[in-house]
């Protein structure tokens, strides 16, 4: 599922970065409220750089190439047909990445994000929108969303961050 993140870095060497969606221009811009029931995820995320997939193991590959204190989530869709097949997307994500399921009766998470189907949100450290990434810069075949986290990760893309952590 993470084999493509490198599609995102690769995008943010075009000219205007090339990985957020056409109609999102959001960067550097606190995350809009949401919430999946009573849990706000994006709350507690201040401090590590936040990856937010509207949908293994890349969080292993970039682990291993020294980034750590990255969160990892996917918010399921609202539909009834995600979420009877809640359970598959729970089996094929790690057990470090929370799967958030919406209720039918909440606002939906996605609209409230911009977002469609297998988007990546990045978030910096201080909870502000690095790139907003659709297909097919999503893919994960290719290094897109890979390199966005890196770039979150390692650069001051949104300016300076109280939280960020020097090695």
């Amino acid at each position: 599922m993470w084999g493509g993140l490198g599609l995102a870095l690769v995008l943010c060497l075009l000219p205007g970065g090339g990985t957020e969606n056409q109609g999102s221009r959001a960067h550097c811009k606190e995350p809009p409220g949401w919430q999946i029931e009573e849990t706000s995820p994006m709350q507690n995320s201040r401090g590590s750089v936040t990856v937010v997939a509207l949908l293994q193991d890349l969080r292993v590959k970039l682990e291993n190439e020294g980034l750590v204190n990255i969160s990892y989530m996917v918010v399921n869709h609202q539909g009834i047909h995600s979420q009877l097949k809640i359970h598959t997307l729970r089996e094929k994500v790690s057990e470090n990445i929370t799967v958030y399921q919406q209720s039918e009766t909440q606002t939906d998470v996605w609209t409230t994000l911009n977002g469609n189907k297998d988007d990546f949100l990045i978030y910096d450290r201080c909870g502000r929108l690095v790139y907003h990434l659709g297909l097919p810069y999503s893919f994960l075949t290719f290094p897109y969303v890979e390199d966005s986290i890196k770039i979150a990760y390692c650069e001051y893309k949104c300016g300076n961050c109280s939280y960020m952590v020097f090695s």
